[in-house]
């Protein structure tokens, strides 16, 4: 881009994916150095809110005398200059405002003017400043590093004597944002991978969040982006982004907009996480950053409000599964439920901490069927609610429960499937449910070929004579 002349370029992406880390090293570049010499300028505008704060801290950069509208004087000295290079870092700043956005562009309009000078800004988000032609093709936005490239920063900071299986643990946590990986690795030289991870697990993003300079605290470079002018203009996107923190396969539009979740413009708070980078497109689905889907369970969680809708939709799915097993119908789910395997498991597991309620019992038997058979084996959440059955007085959910561990013999052989026959039975005579007595009587006879003559007989005198 820098070949062909002063281009005009945009750095954007979310934060701490490494904007300005990559724009001190383009001025520092020996190619770039060798072009514009001394008439390279790299100005943080964290400080500027206004197109006349902007105008006056370039002056003083360019040394210009000061004076109330420096501007023409800004492009005169430009235009007489030697080729320049001008890097205006955090650009976001001064850009966010509303009110006083068109003079900001305006004013990046004129800087563009001069053939001499190459621009270029760094900020945060997706959107590129109007009123400006910006040099083609477009740096498309940051993302994250590759797995190699994220081993590779880690070792240059860390060295290579860590285990590596802890490594990438520990870059797990970062989702191979740099400024995560930076200061990860940067503990991890000092204490070691393990320590990392057993402070992560106790403190989360608060790990790596000492100090309050944006460039050495994630939760602070977070924070940043949340109080975005965009954000704020659809306040709603904040709970968007709590439900997607709960979602670490992220959220189709199909999910979105059948989803139930009471946002007035779901489409509109998807734009504007979009805009900020907070979130971001993935196999057509919306997804959030593991660091920030973190400091949004530790800062923002997810009302209730919101979760249940999710948990009903995703509820009423498995039961189309479970209940038109084979049909058309079922398997047309597959695919839907199979992309939100782990949001599903993650909206449980909340369910089941905070309210253990048959609805999210049953979600978990339909989950486990479902498991069961894709041939993903049995799901830990199903021995979670046994843990609470003592609470229950409900035949159903007991009866459906033990049906559903009967169902699971296979995964487990070190069931005692006798006794579990013996307390189905118990509850299902409690009540009437013919679906429910074929669910338990089916995985019982599908089981015979796979068992001792011994356990069949033993199976077939408690049914018959329920002993």
């Amino acid at each position: 881009l820098f070949s062909s002349g002063t281009p005009k370029l945009v750095i954007l992406g979310a934060g701490g994916m490494g904007k300005t880390t990559l724009a001190r090293v383009i001025v520092h570049h020996p190619t770039i150095s060798e072009t514009y010499k001394q008439n390279r300028f790299f100005i943080a505008c964290d400080s500027t809110s206004s197109k006349a704060e902007l105008a006056a801290l370039i002056g003083v950069h360019l040394e210009l005398k000061p004076t109330q509208d420096p501007t023409q004087s800004i492009l005169k000295y430009l235009s007489r200059s030697p080729p320049t290079l001008l890097i205006l870092d955090n650009f976001e700043t001064v850009w966010e405002p509303t009110k006083g956005r068109g003079d900001v562009e305006e004013f990046l309009s004129h800087l563009t003017d001069v053939e001499s000078l190459a621009l270029m800004i760094t900020m945060r988000g997706a959107e590129r400043p109007a009123k400006v032609h910006w040099t083609r093709p477009f740096l498309p936005p940051l993302t994250p590093l590759s797995q190699n490239a994220a081993r590779r920063v880690f070792v240059d900071i860390a060295d290579d004597h860590h285990d590596t299986r802890e490594v990438d643990q520990v870059l797990q946590l970062t989702d191979n944002m740099p400024l995560a990986i930076n200061l990860l690795a940067s503990l991890a030289d000092s204490e070691g991978c393990s320590e990392v991870l057993s402070r992560w697990t106790r403190e989360k993003t608060t790990t790596i969040s000492e100090g309050y300079d944006k460039r050495n605290n994630l939760e602070t470079s977070i924070k940043l982006s949340l109080a975005s002018s965009r954000i704020m203009s659809q306040p709603q996107s904040l709970d968007l982004l709590s439900i997607l923190a709960i979602q670490p396969d992220g959220l189709s539009d199909v999910e979105l907009l059948q989803g139930g979740l009471p946002l007035d413009n779901i489409l509109a708070c998807k734009g504007a996480l979009l805009r900020t980078a907070l979130a971001y497109r993935n196999e057509n689905r919306l997804k959030v950053l593991v660091p920030i889907r973190e400091y949004m369970q530790k800062f923002f969680p997810a009302k209730d409000c919101l979760i249940q809708p999710l948990h009903n939709h995703f509820h009423e799915l498995l039961g189309v599964y479970t209940g038109h097993a084979g049909n058309p119908s079922s398997l047309q789910v597959v695919p839907r439920i199979s992309s939100n395997y782990a949001n599903i498991q993650c909206i449980l597991e909340n369910s089941l901490q905070t309210d253990f309620n048959l609805v999210s019992a049953i979600s978990v038997c339909y989950l486990n069927q479902f498991s069961v058979t894709t041939n993903r084996g049995m799901i830990p959440m199903i021995y979670k609610i046994f843990q609470n059955l003592s609470h229950s007085t409900d035949h159903r959910l007991r009866a459906s429960l033990y049906t559903e561990l009967i169902n699971c013999w296979r995964y487990n052989p070190k069931l005692n499937t006798g006794k579990l026959i013996i307390q189905a039975l118990k509850h299902l005579s409690d009540f009437d449910d013919t679906d429910l007595e074929c669910m338990f009587r089916k995985p019982l006879l599908f089981n015979l070929a796979n068992i001792s003559p011994r356990q069949v007989l033993q199976h077939f005198s408690i049914l018959l004579f329920g002993a």
